[in-house]
């Protein structure tokens, strides 16, 4: 959605001035820039060969995404995770407060973003995940918000 400064990047664990991860298995992640850079991903359920009455049924839909920032440099990161029927109006959203690292304050190790939808209504047909940061330094590269193992489950 937005690349801005030096856009994305991948990078292998655990980077430059980095934290390790929790799971061994994972190997990389995205790196963001100075300047806000987000991406989204829309998962048709119905395509994805969950039935309408399935959905209707209100399954549980649990997202999770892990971020970190660089011990040398803070970052912002945002998440939002919307429910949207077949017209792609939000049923219900999770979108927390937008969270700012600052390695001179916190630990800036990785951290869990997990949120779990229930009782929403019928109709949830579409998930669209969106995520992304930037550093608060403005410095040029990849400084900013690191995220990876992001994921939705439906929980039937």
């Amino acid at each position: 959605m937005e690349n801005g400064g030096n856009g994305w990047t991948v990078e292998d664990m655990p980077g430059d001035c980095g934290h390790d991860f929790y799971n061994e298995e994972v190997k990389k992640y995205f790196a963001t820039s100075f300047e806000w850079c987000s991406k989204k991903q829309v998962i048709h359920l119905l395509e994805e060969d969950y039935s309408t009455d399935e959905l209707d049924a209100q399954p549980e839909v649990t997202v999770e995404d892990w971020y970190c920032s660089r011990t040398d440099c803070g970052c912002e990161y945002q998440l939002a995770v919307y429910l949207l029927n077949d017209n792609h109006e939000v049923i219900q959203e999770f979108k927390p407060e937008l969270v700012v690292l600052d390695p001179e304050k916190d630990d800036c190790s990785w951290q869990q973003m997990k949120y779990t939808f229930s009782e929403y209504g019928p109709g949830m047909r579409f998930i669209s995940f969106e995520h992304g940061g930037k550093d608060i330094k403005y410095w040029d590269g990849w400084f900013g918000v690191r995220v990876t193992g992001s994921s939705v489950t439906i929980n039937l």
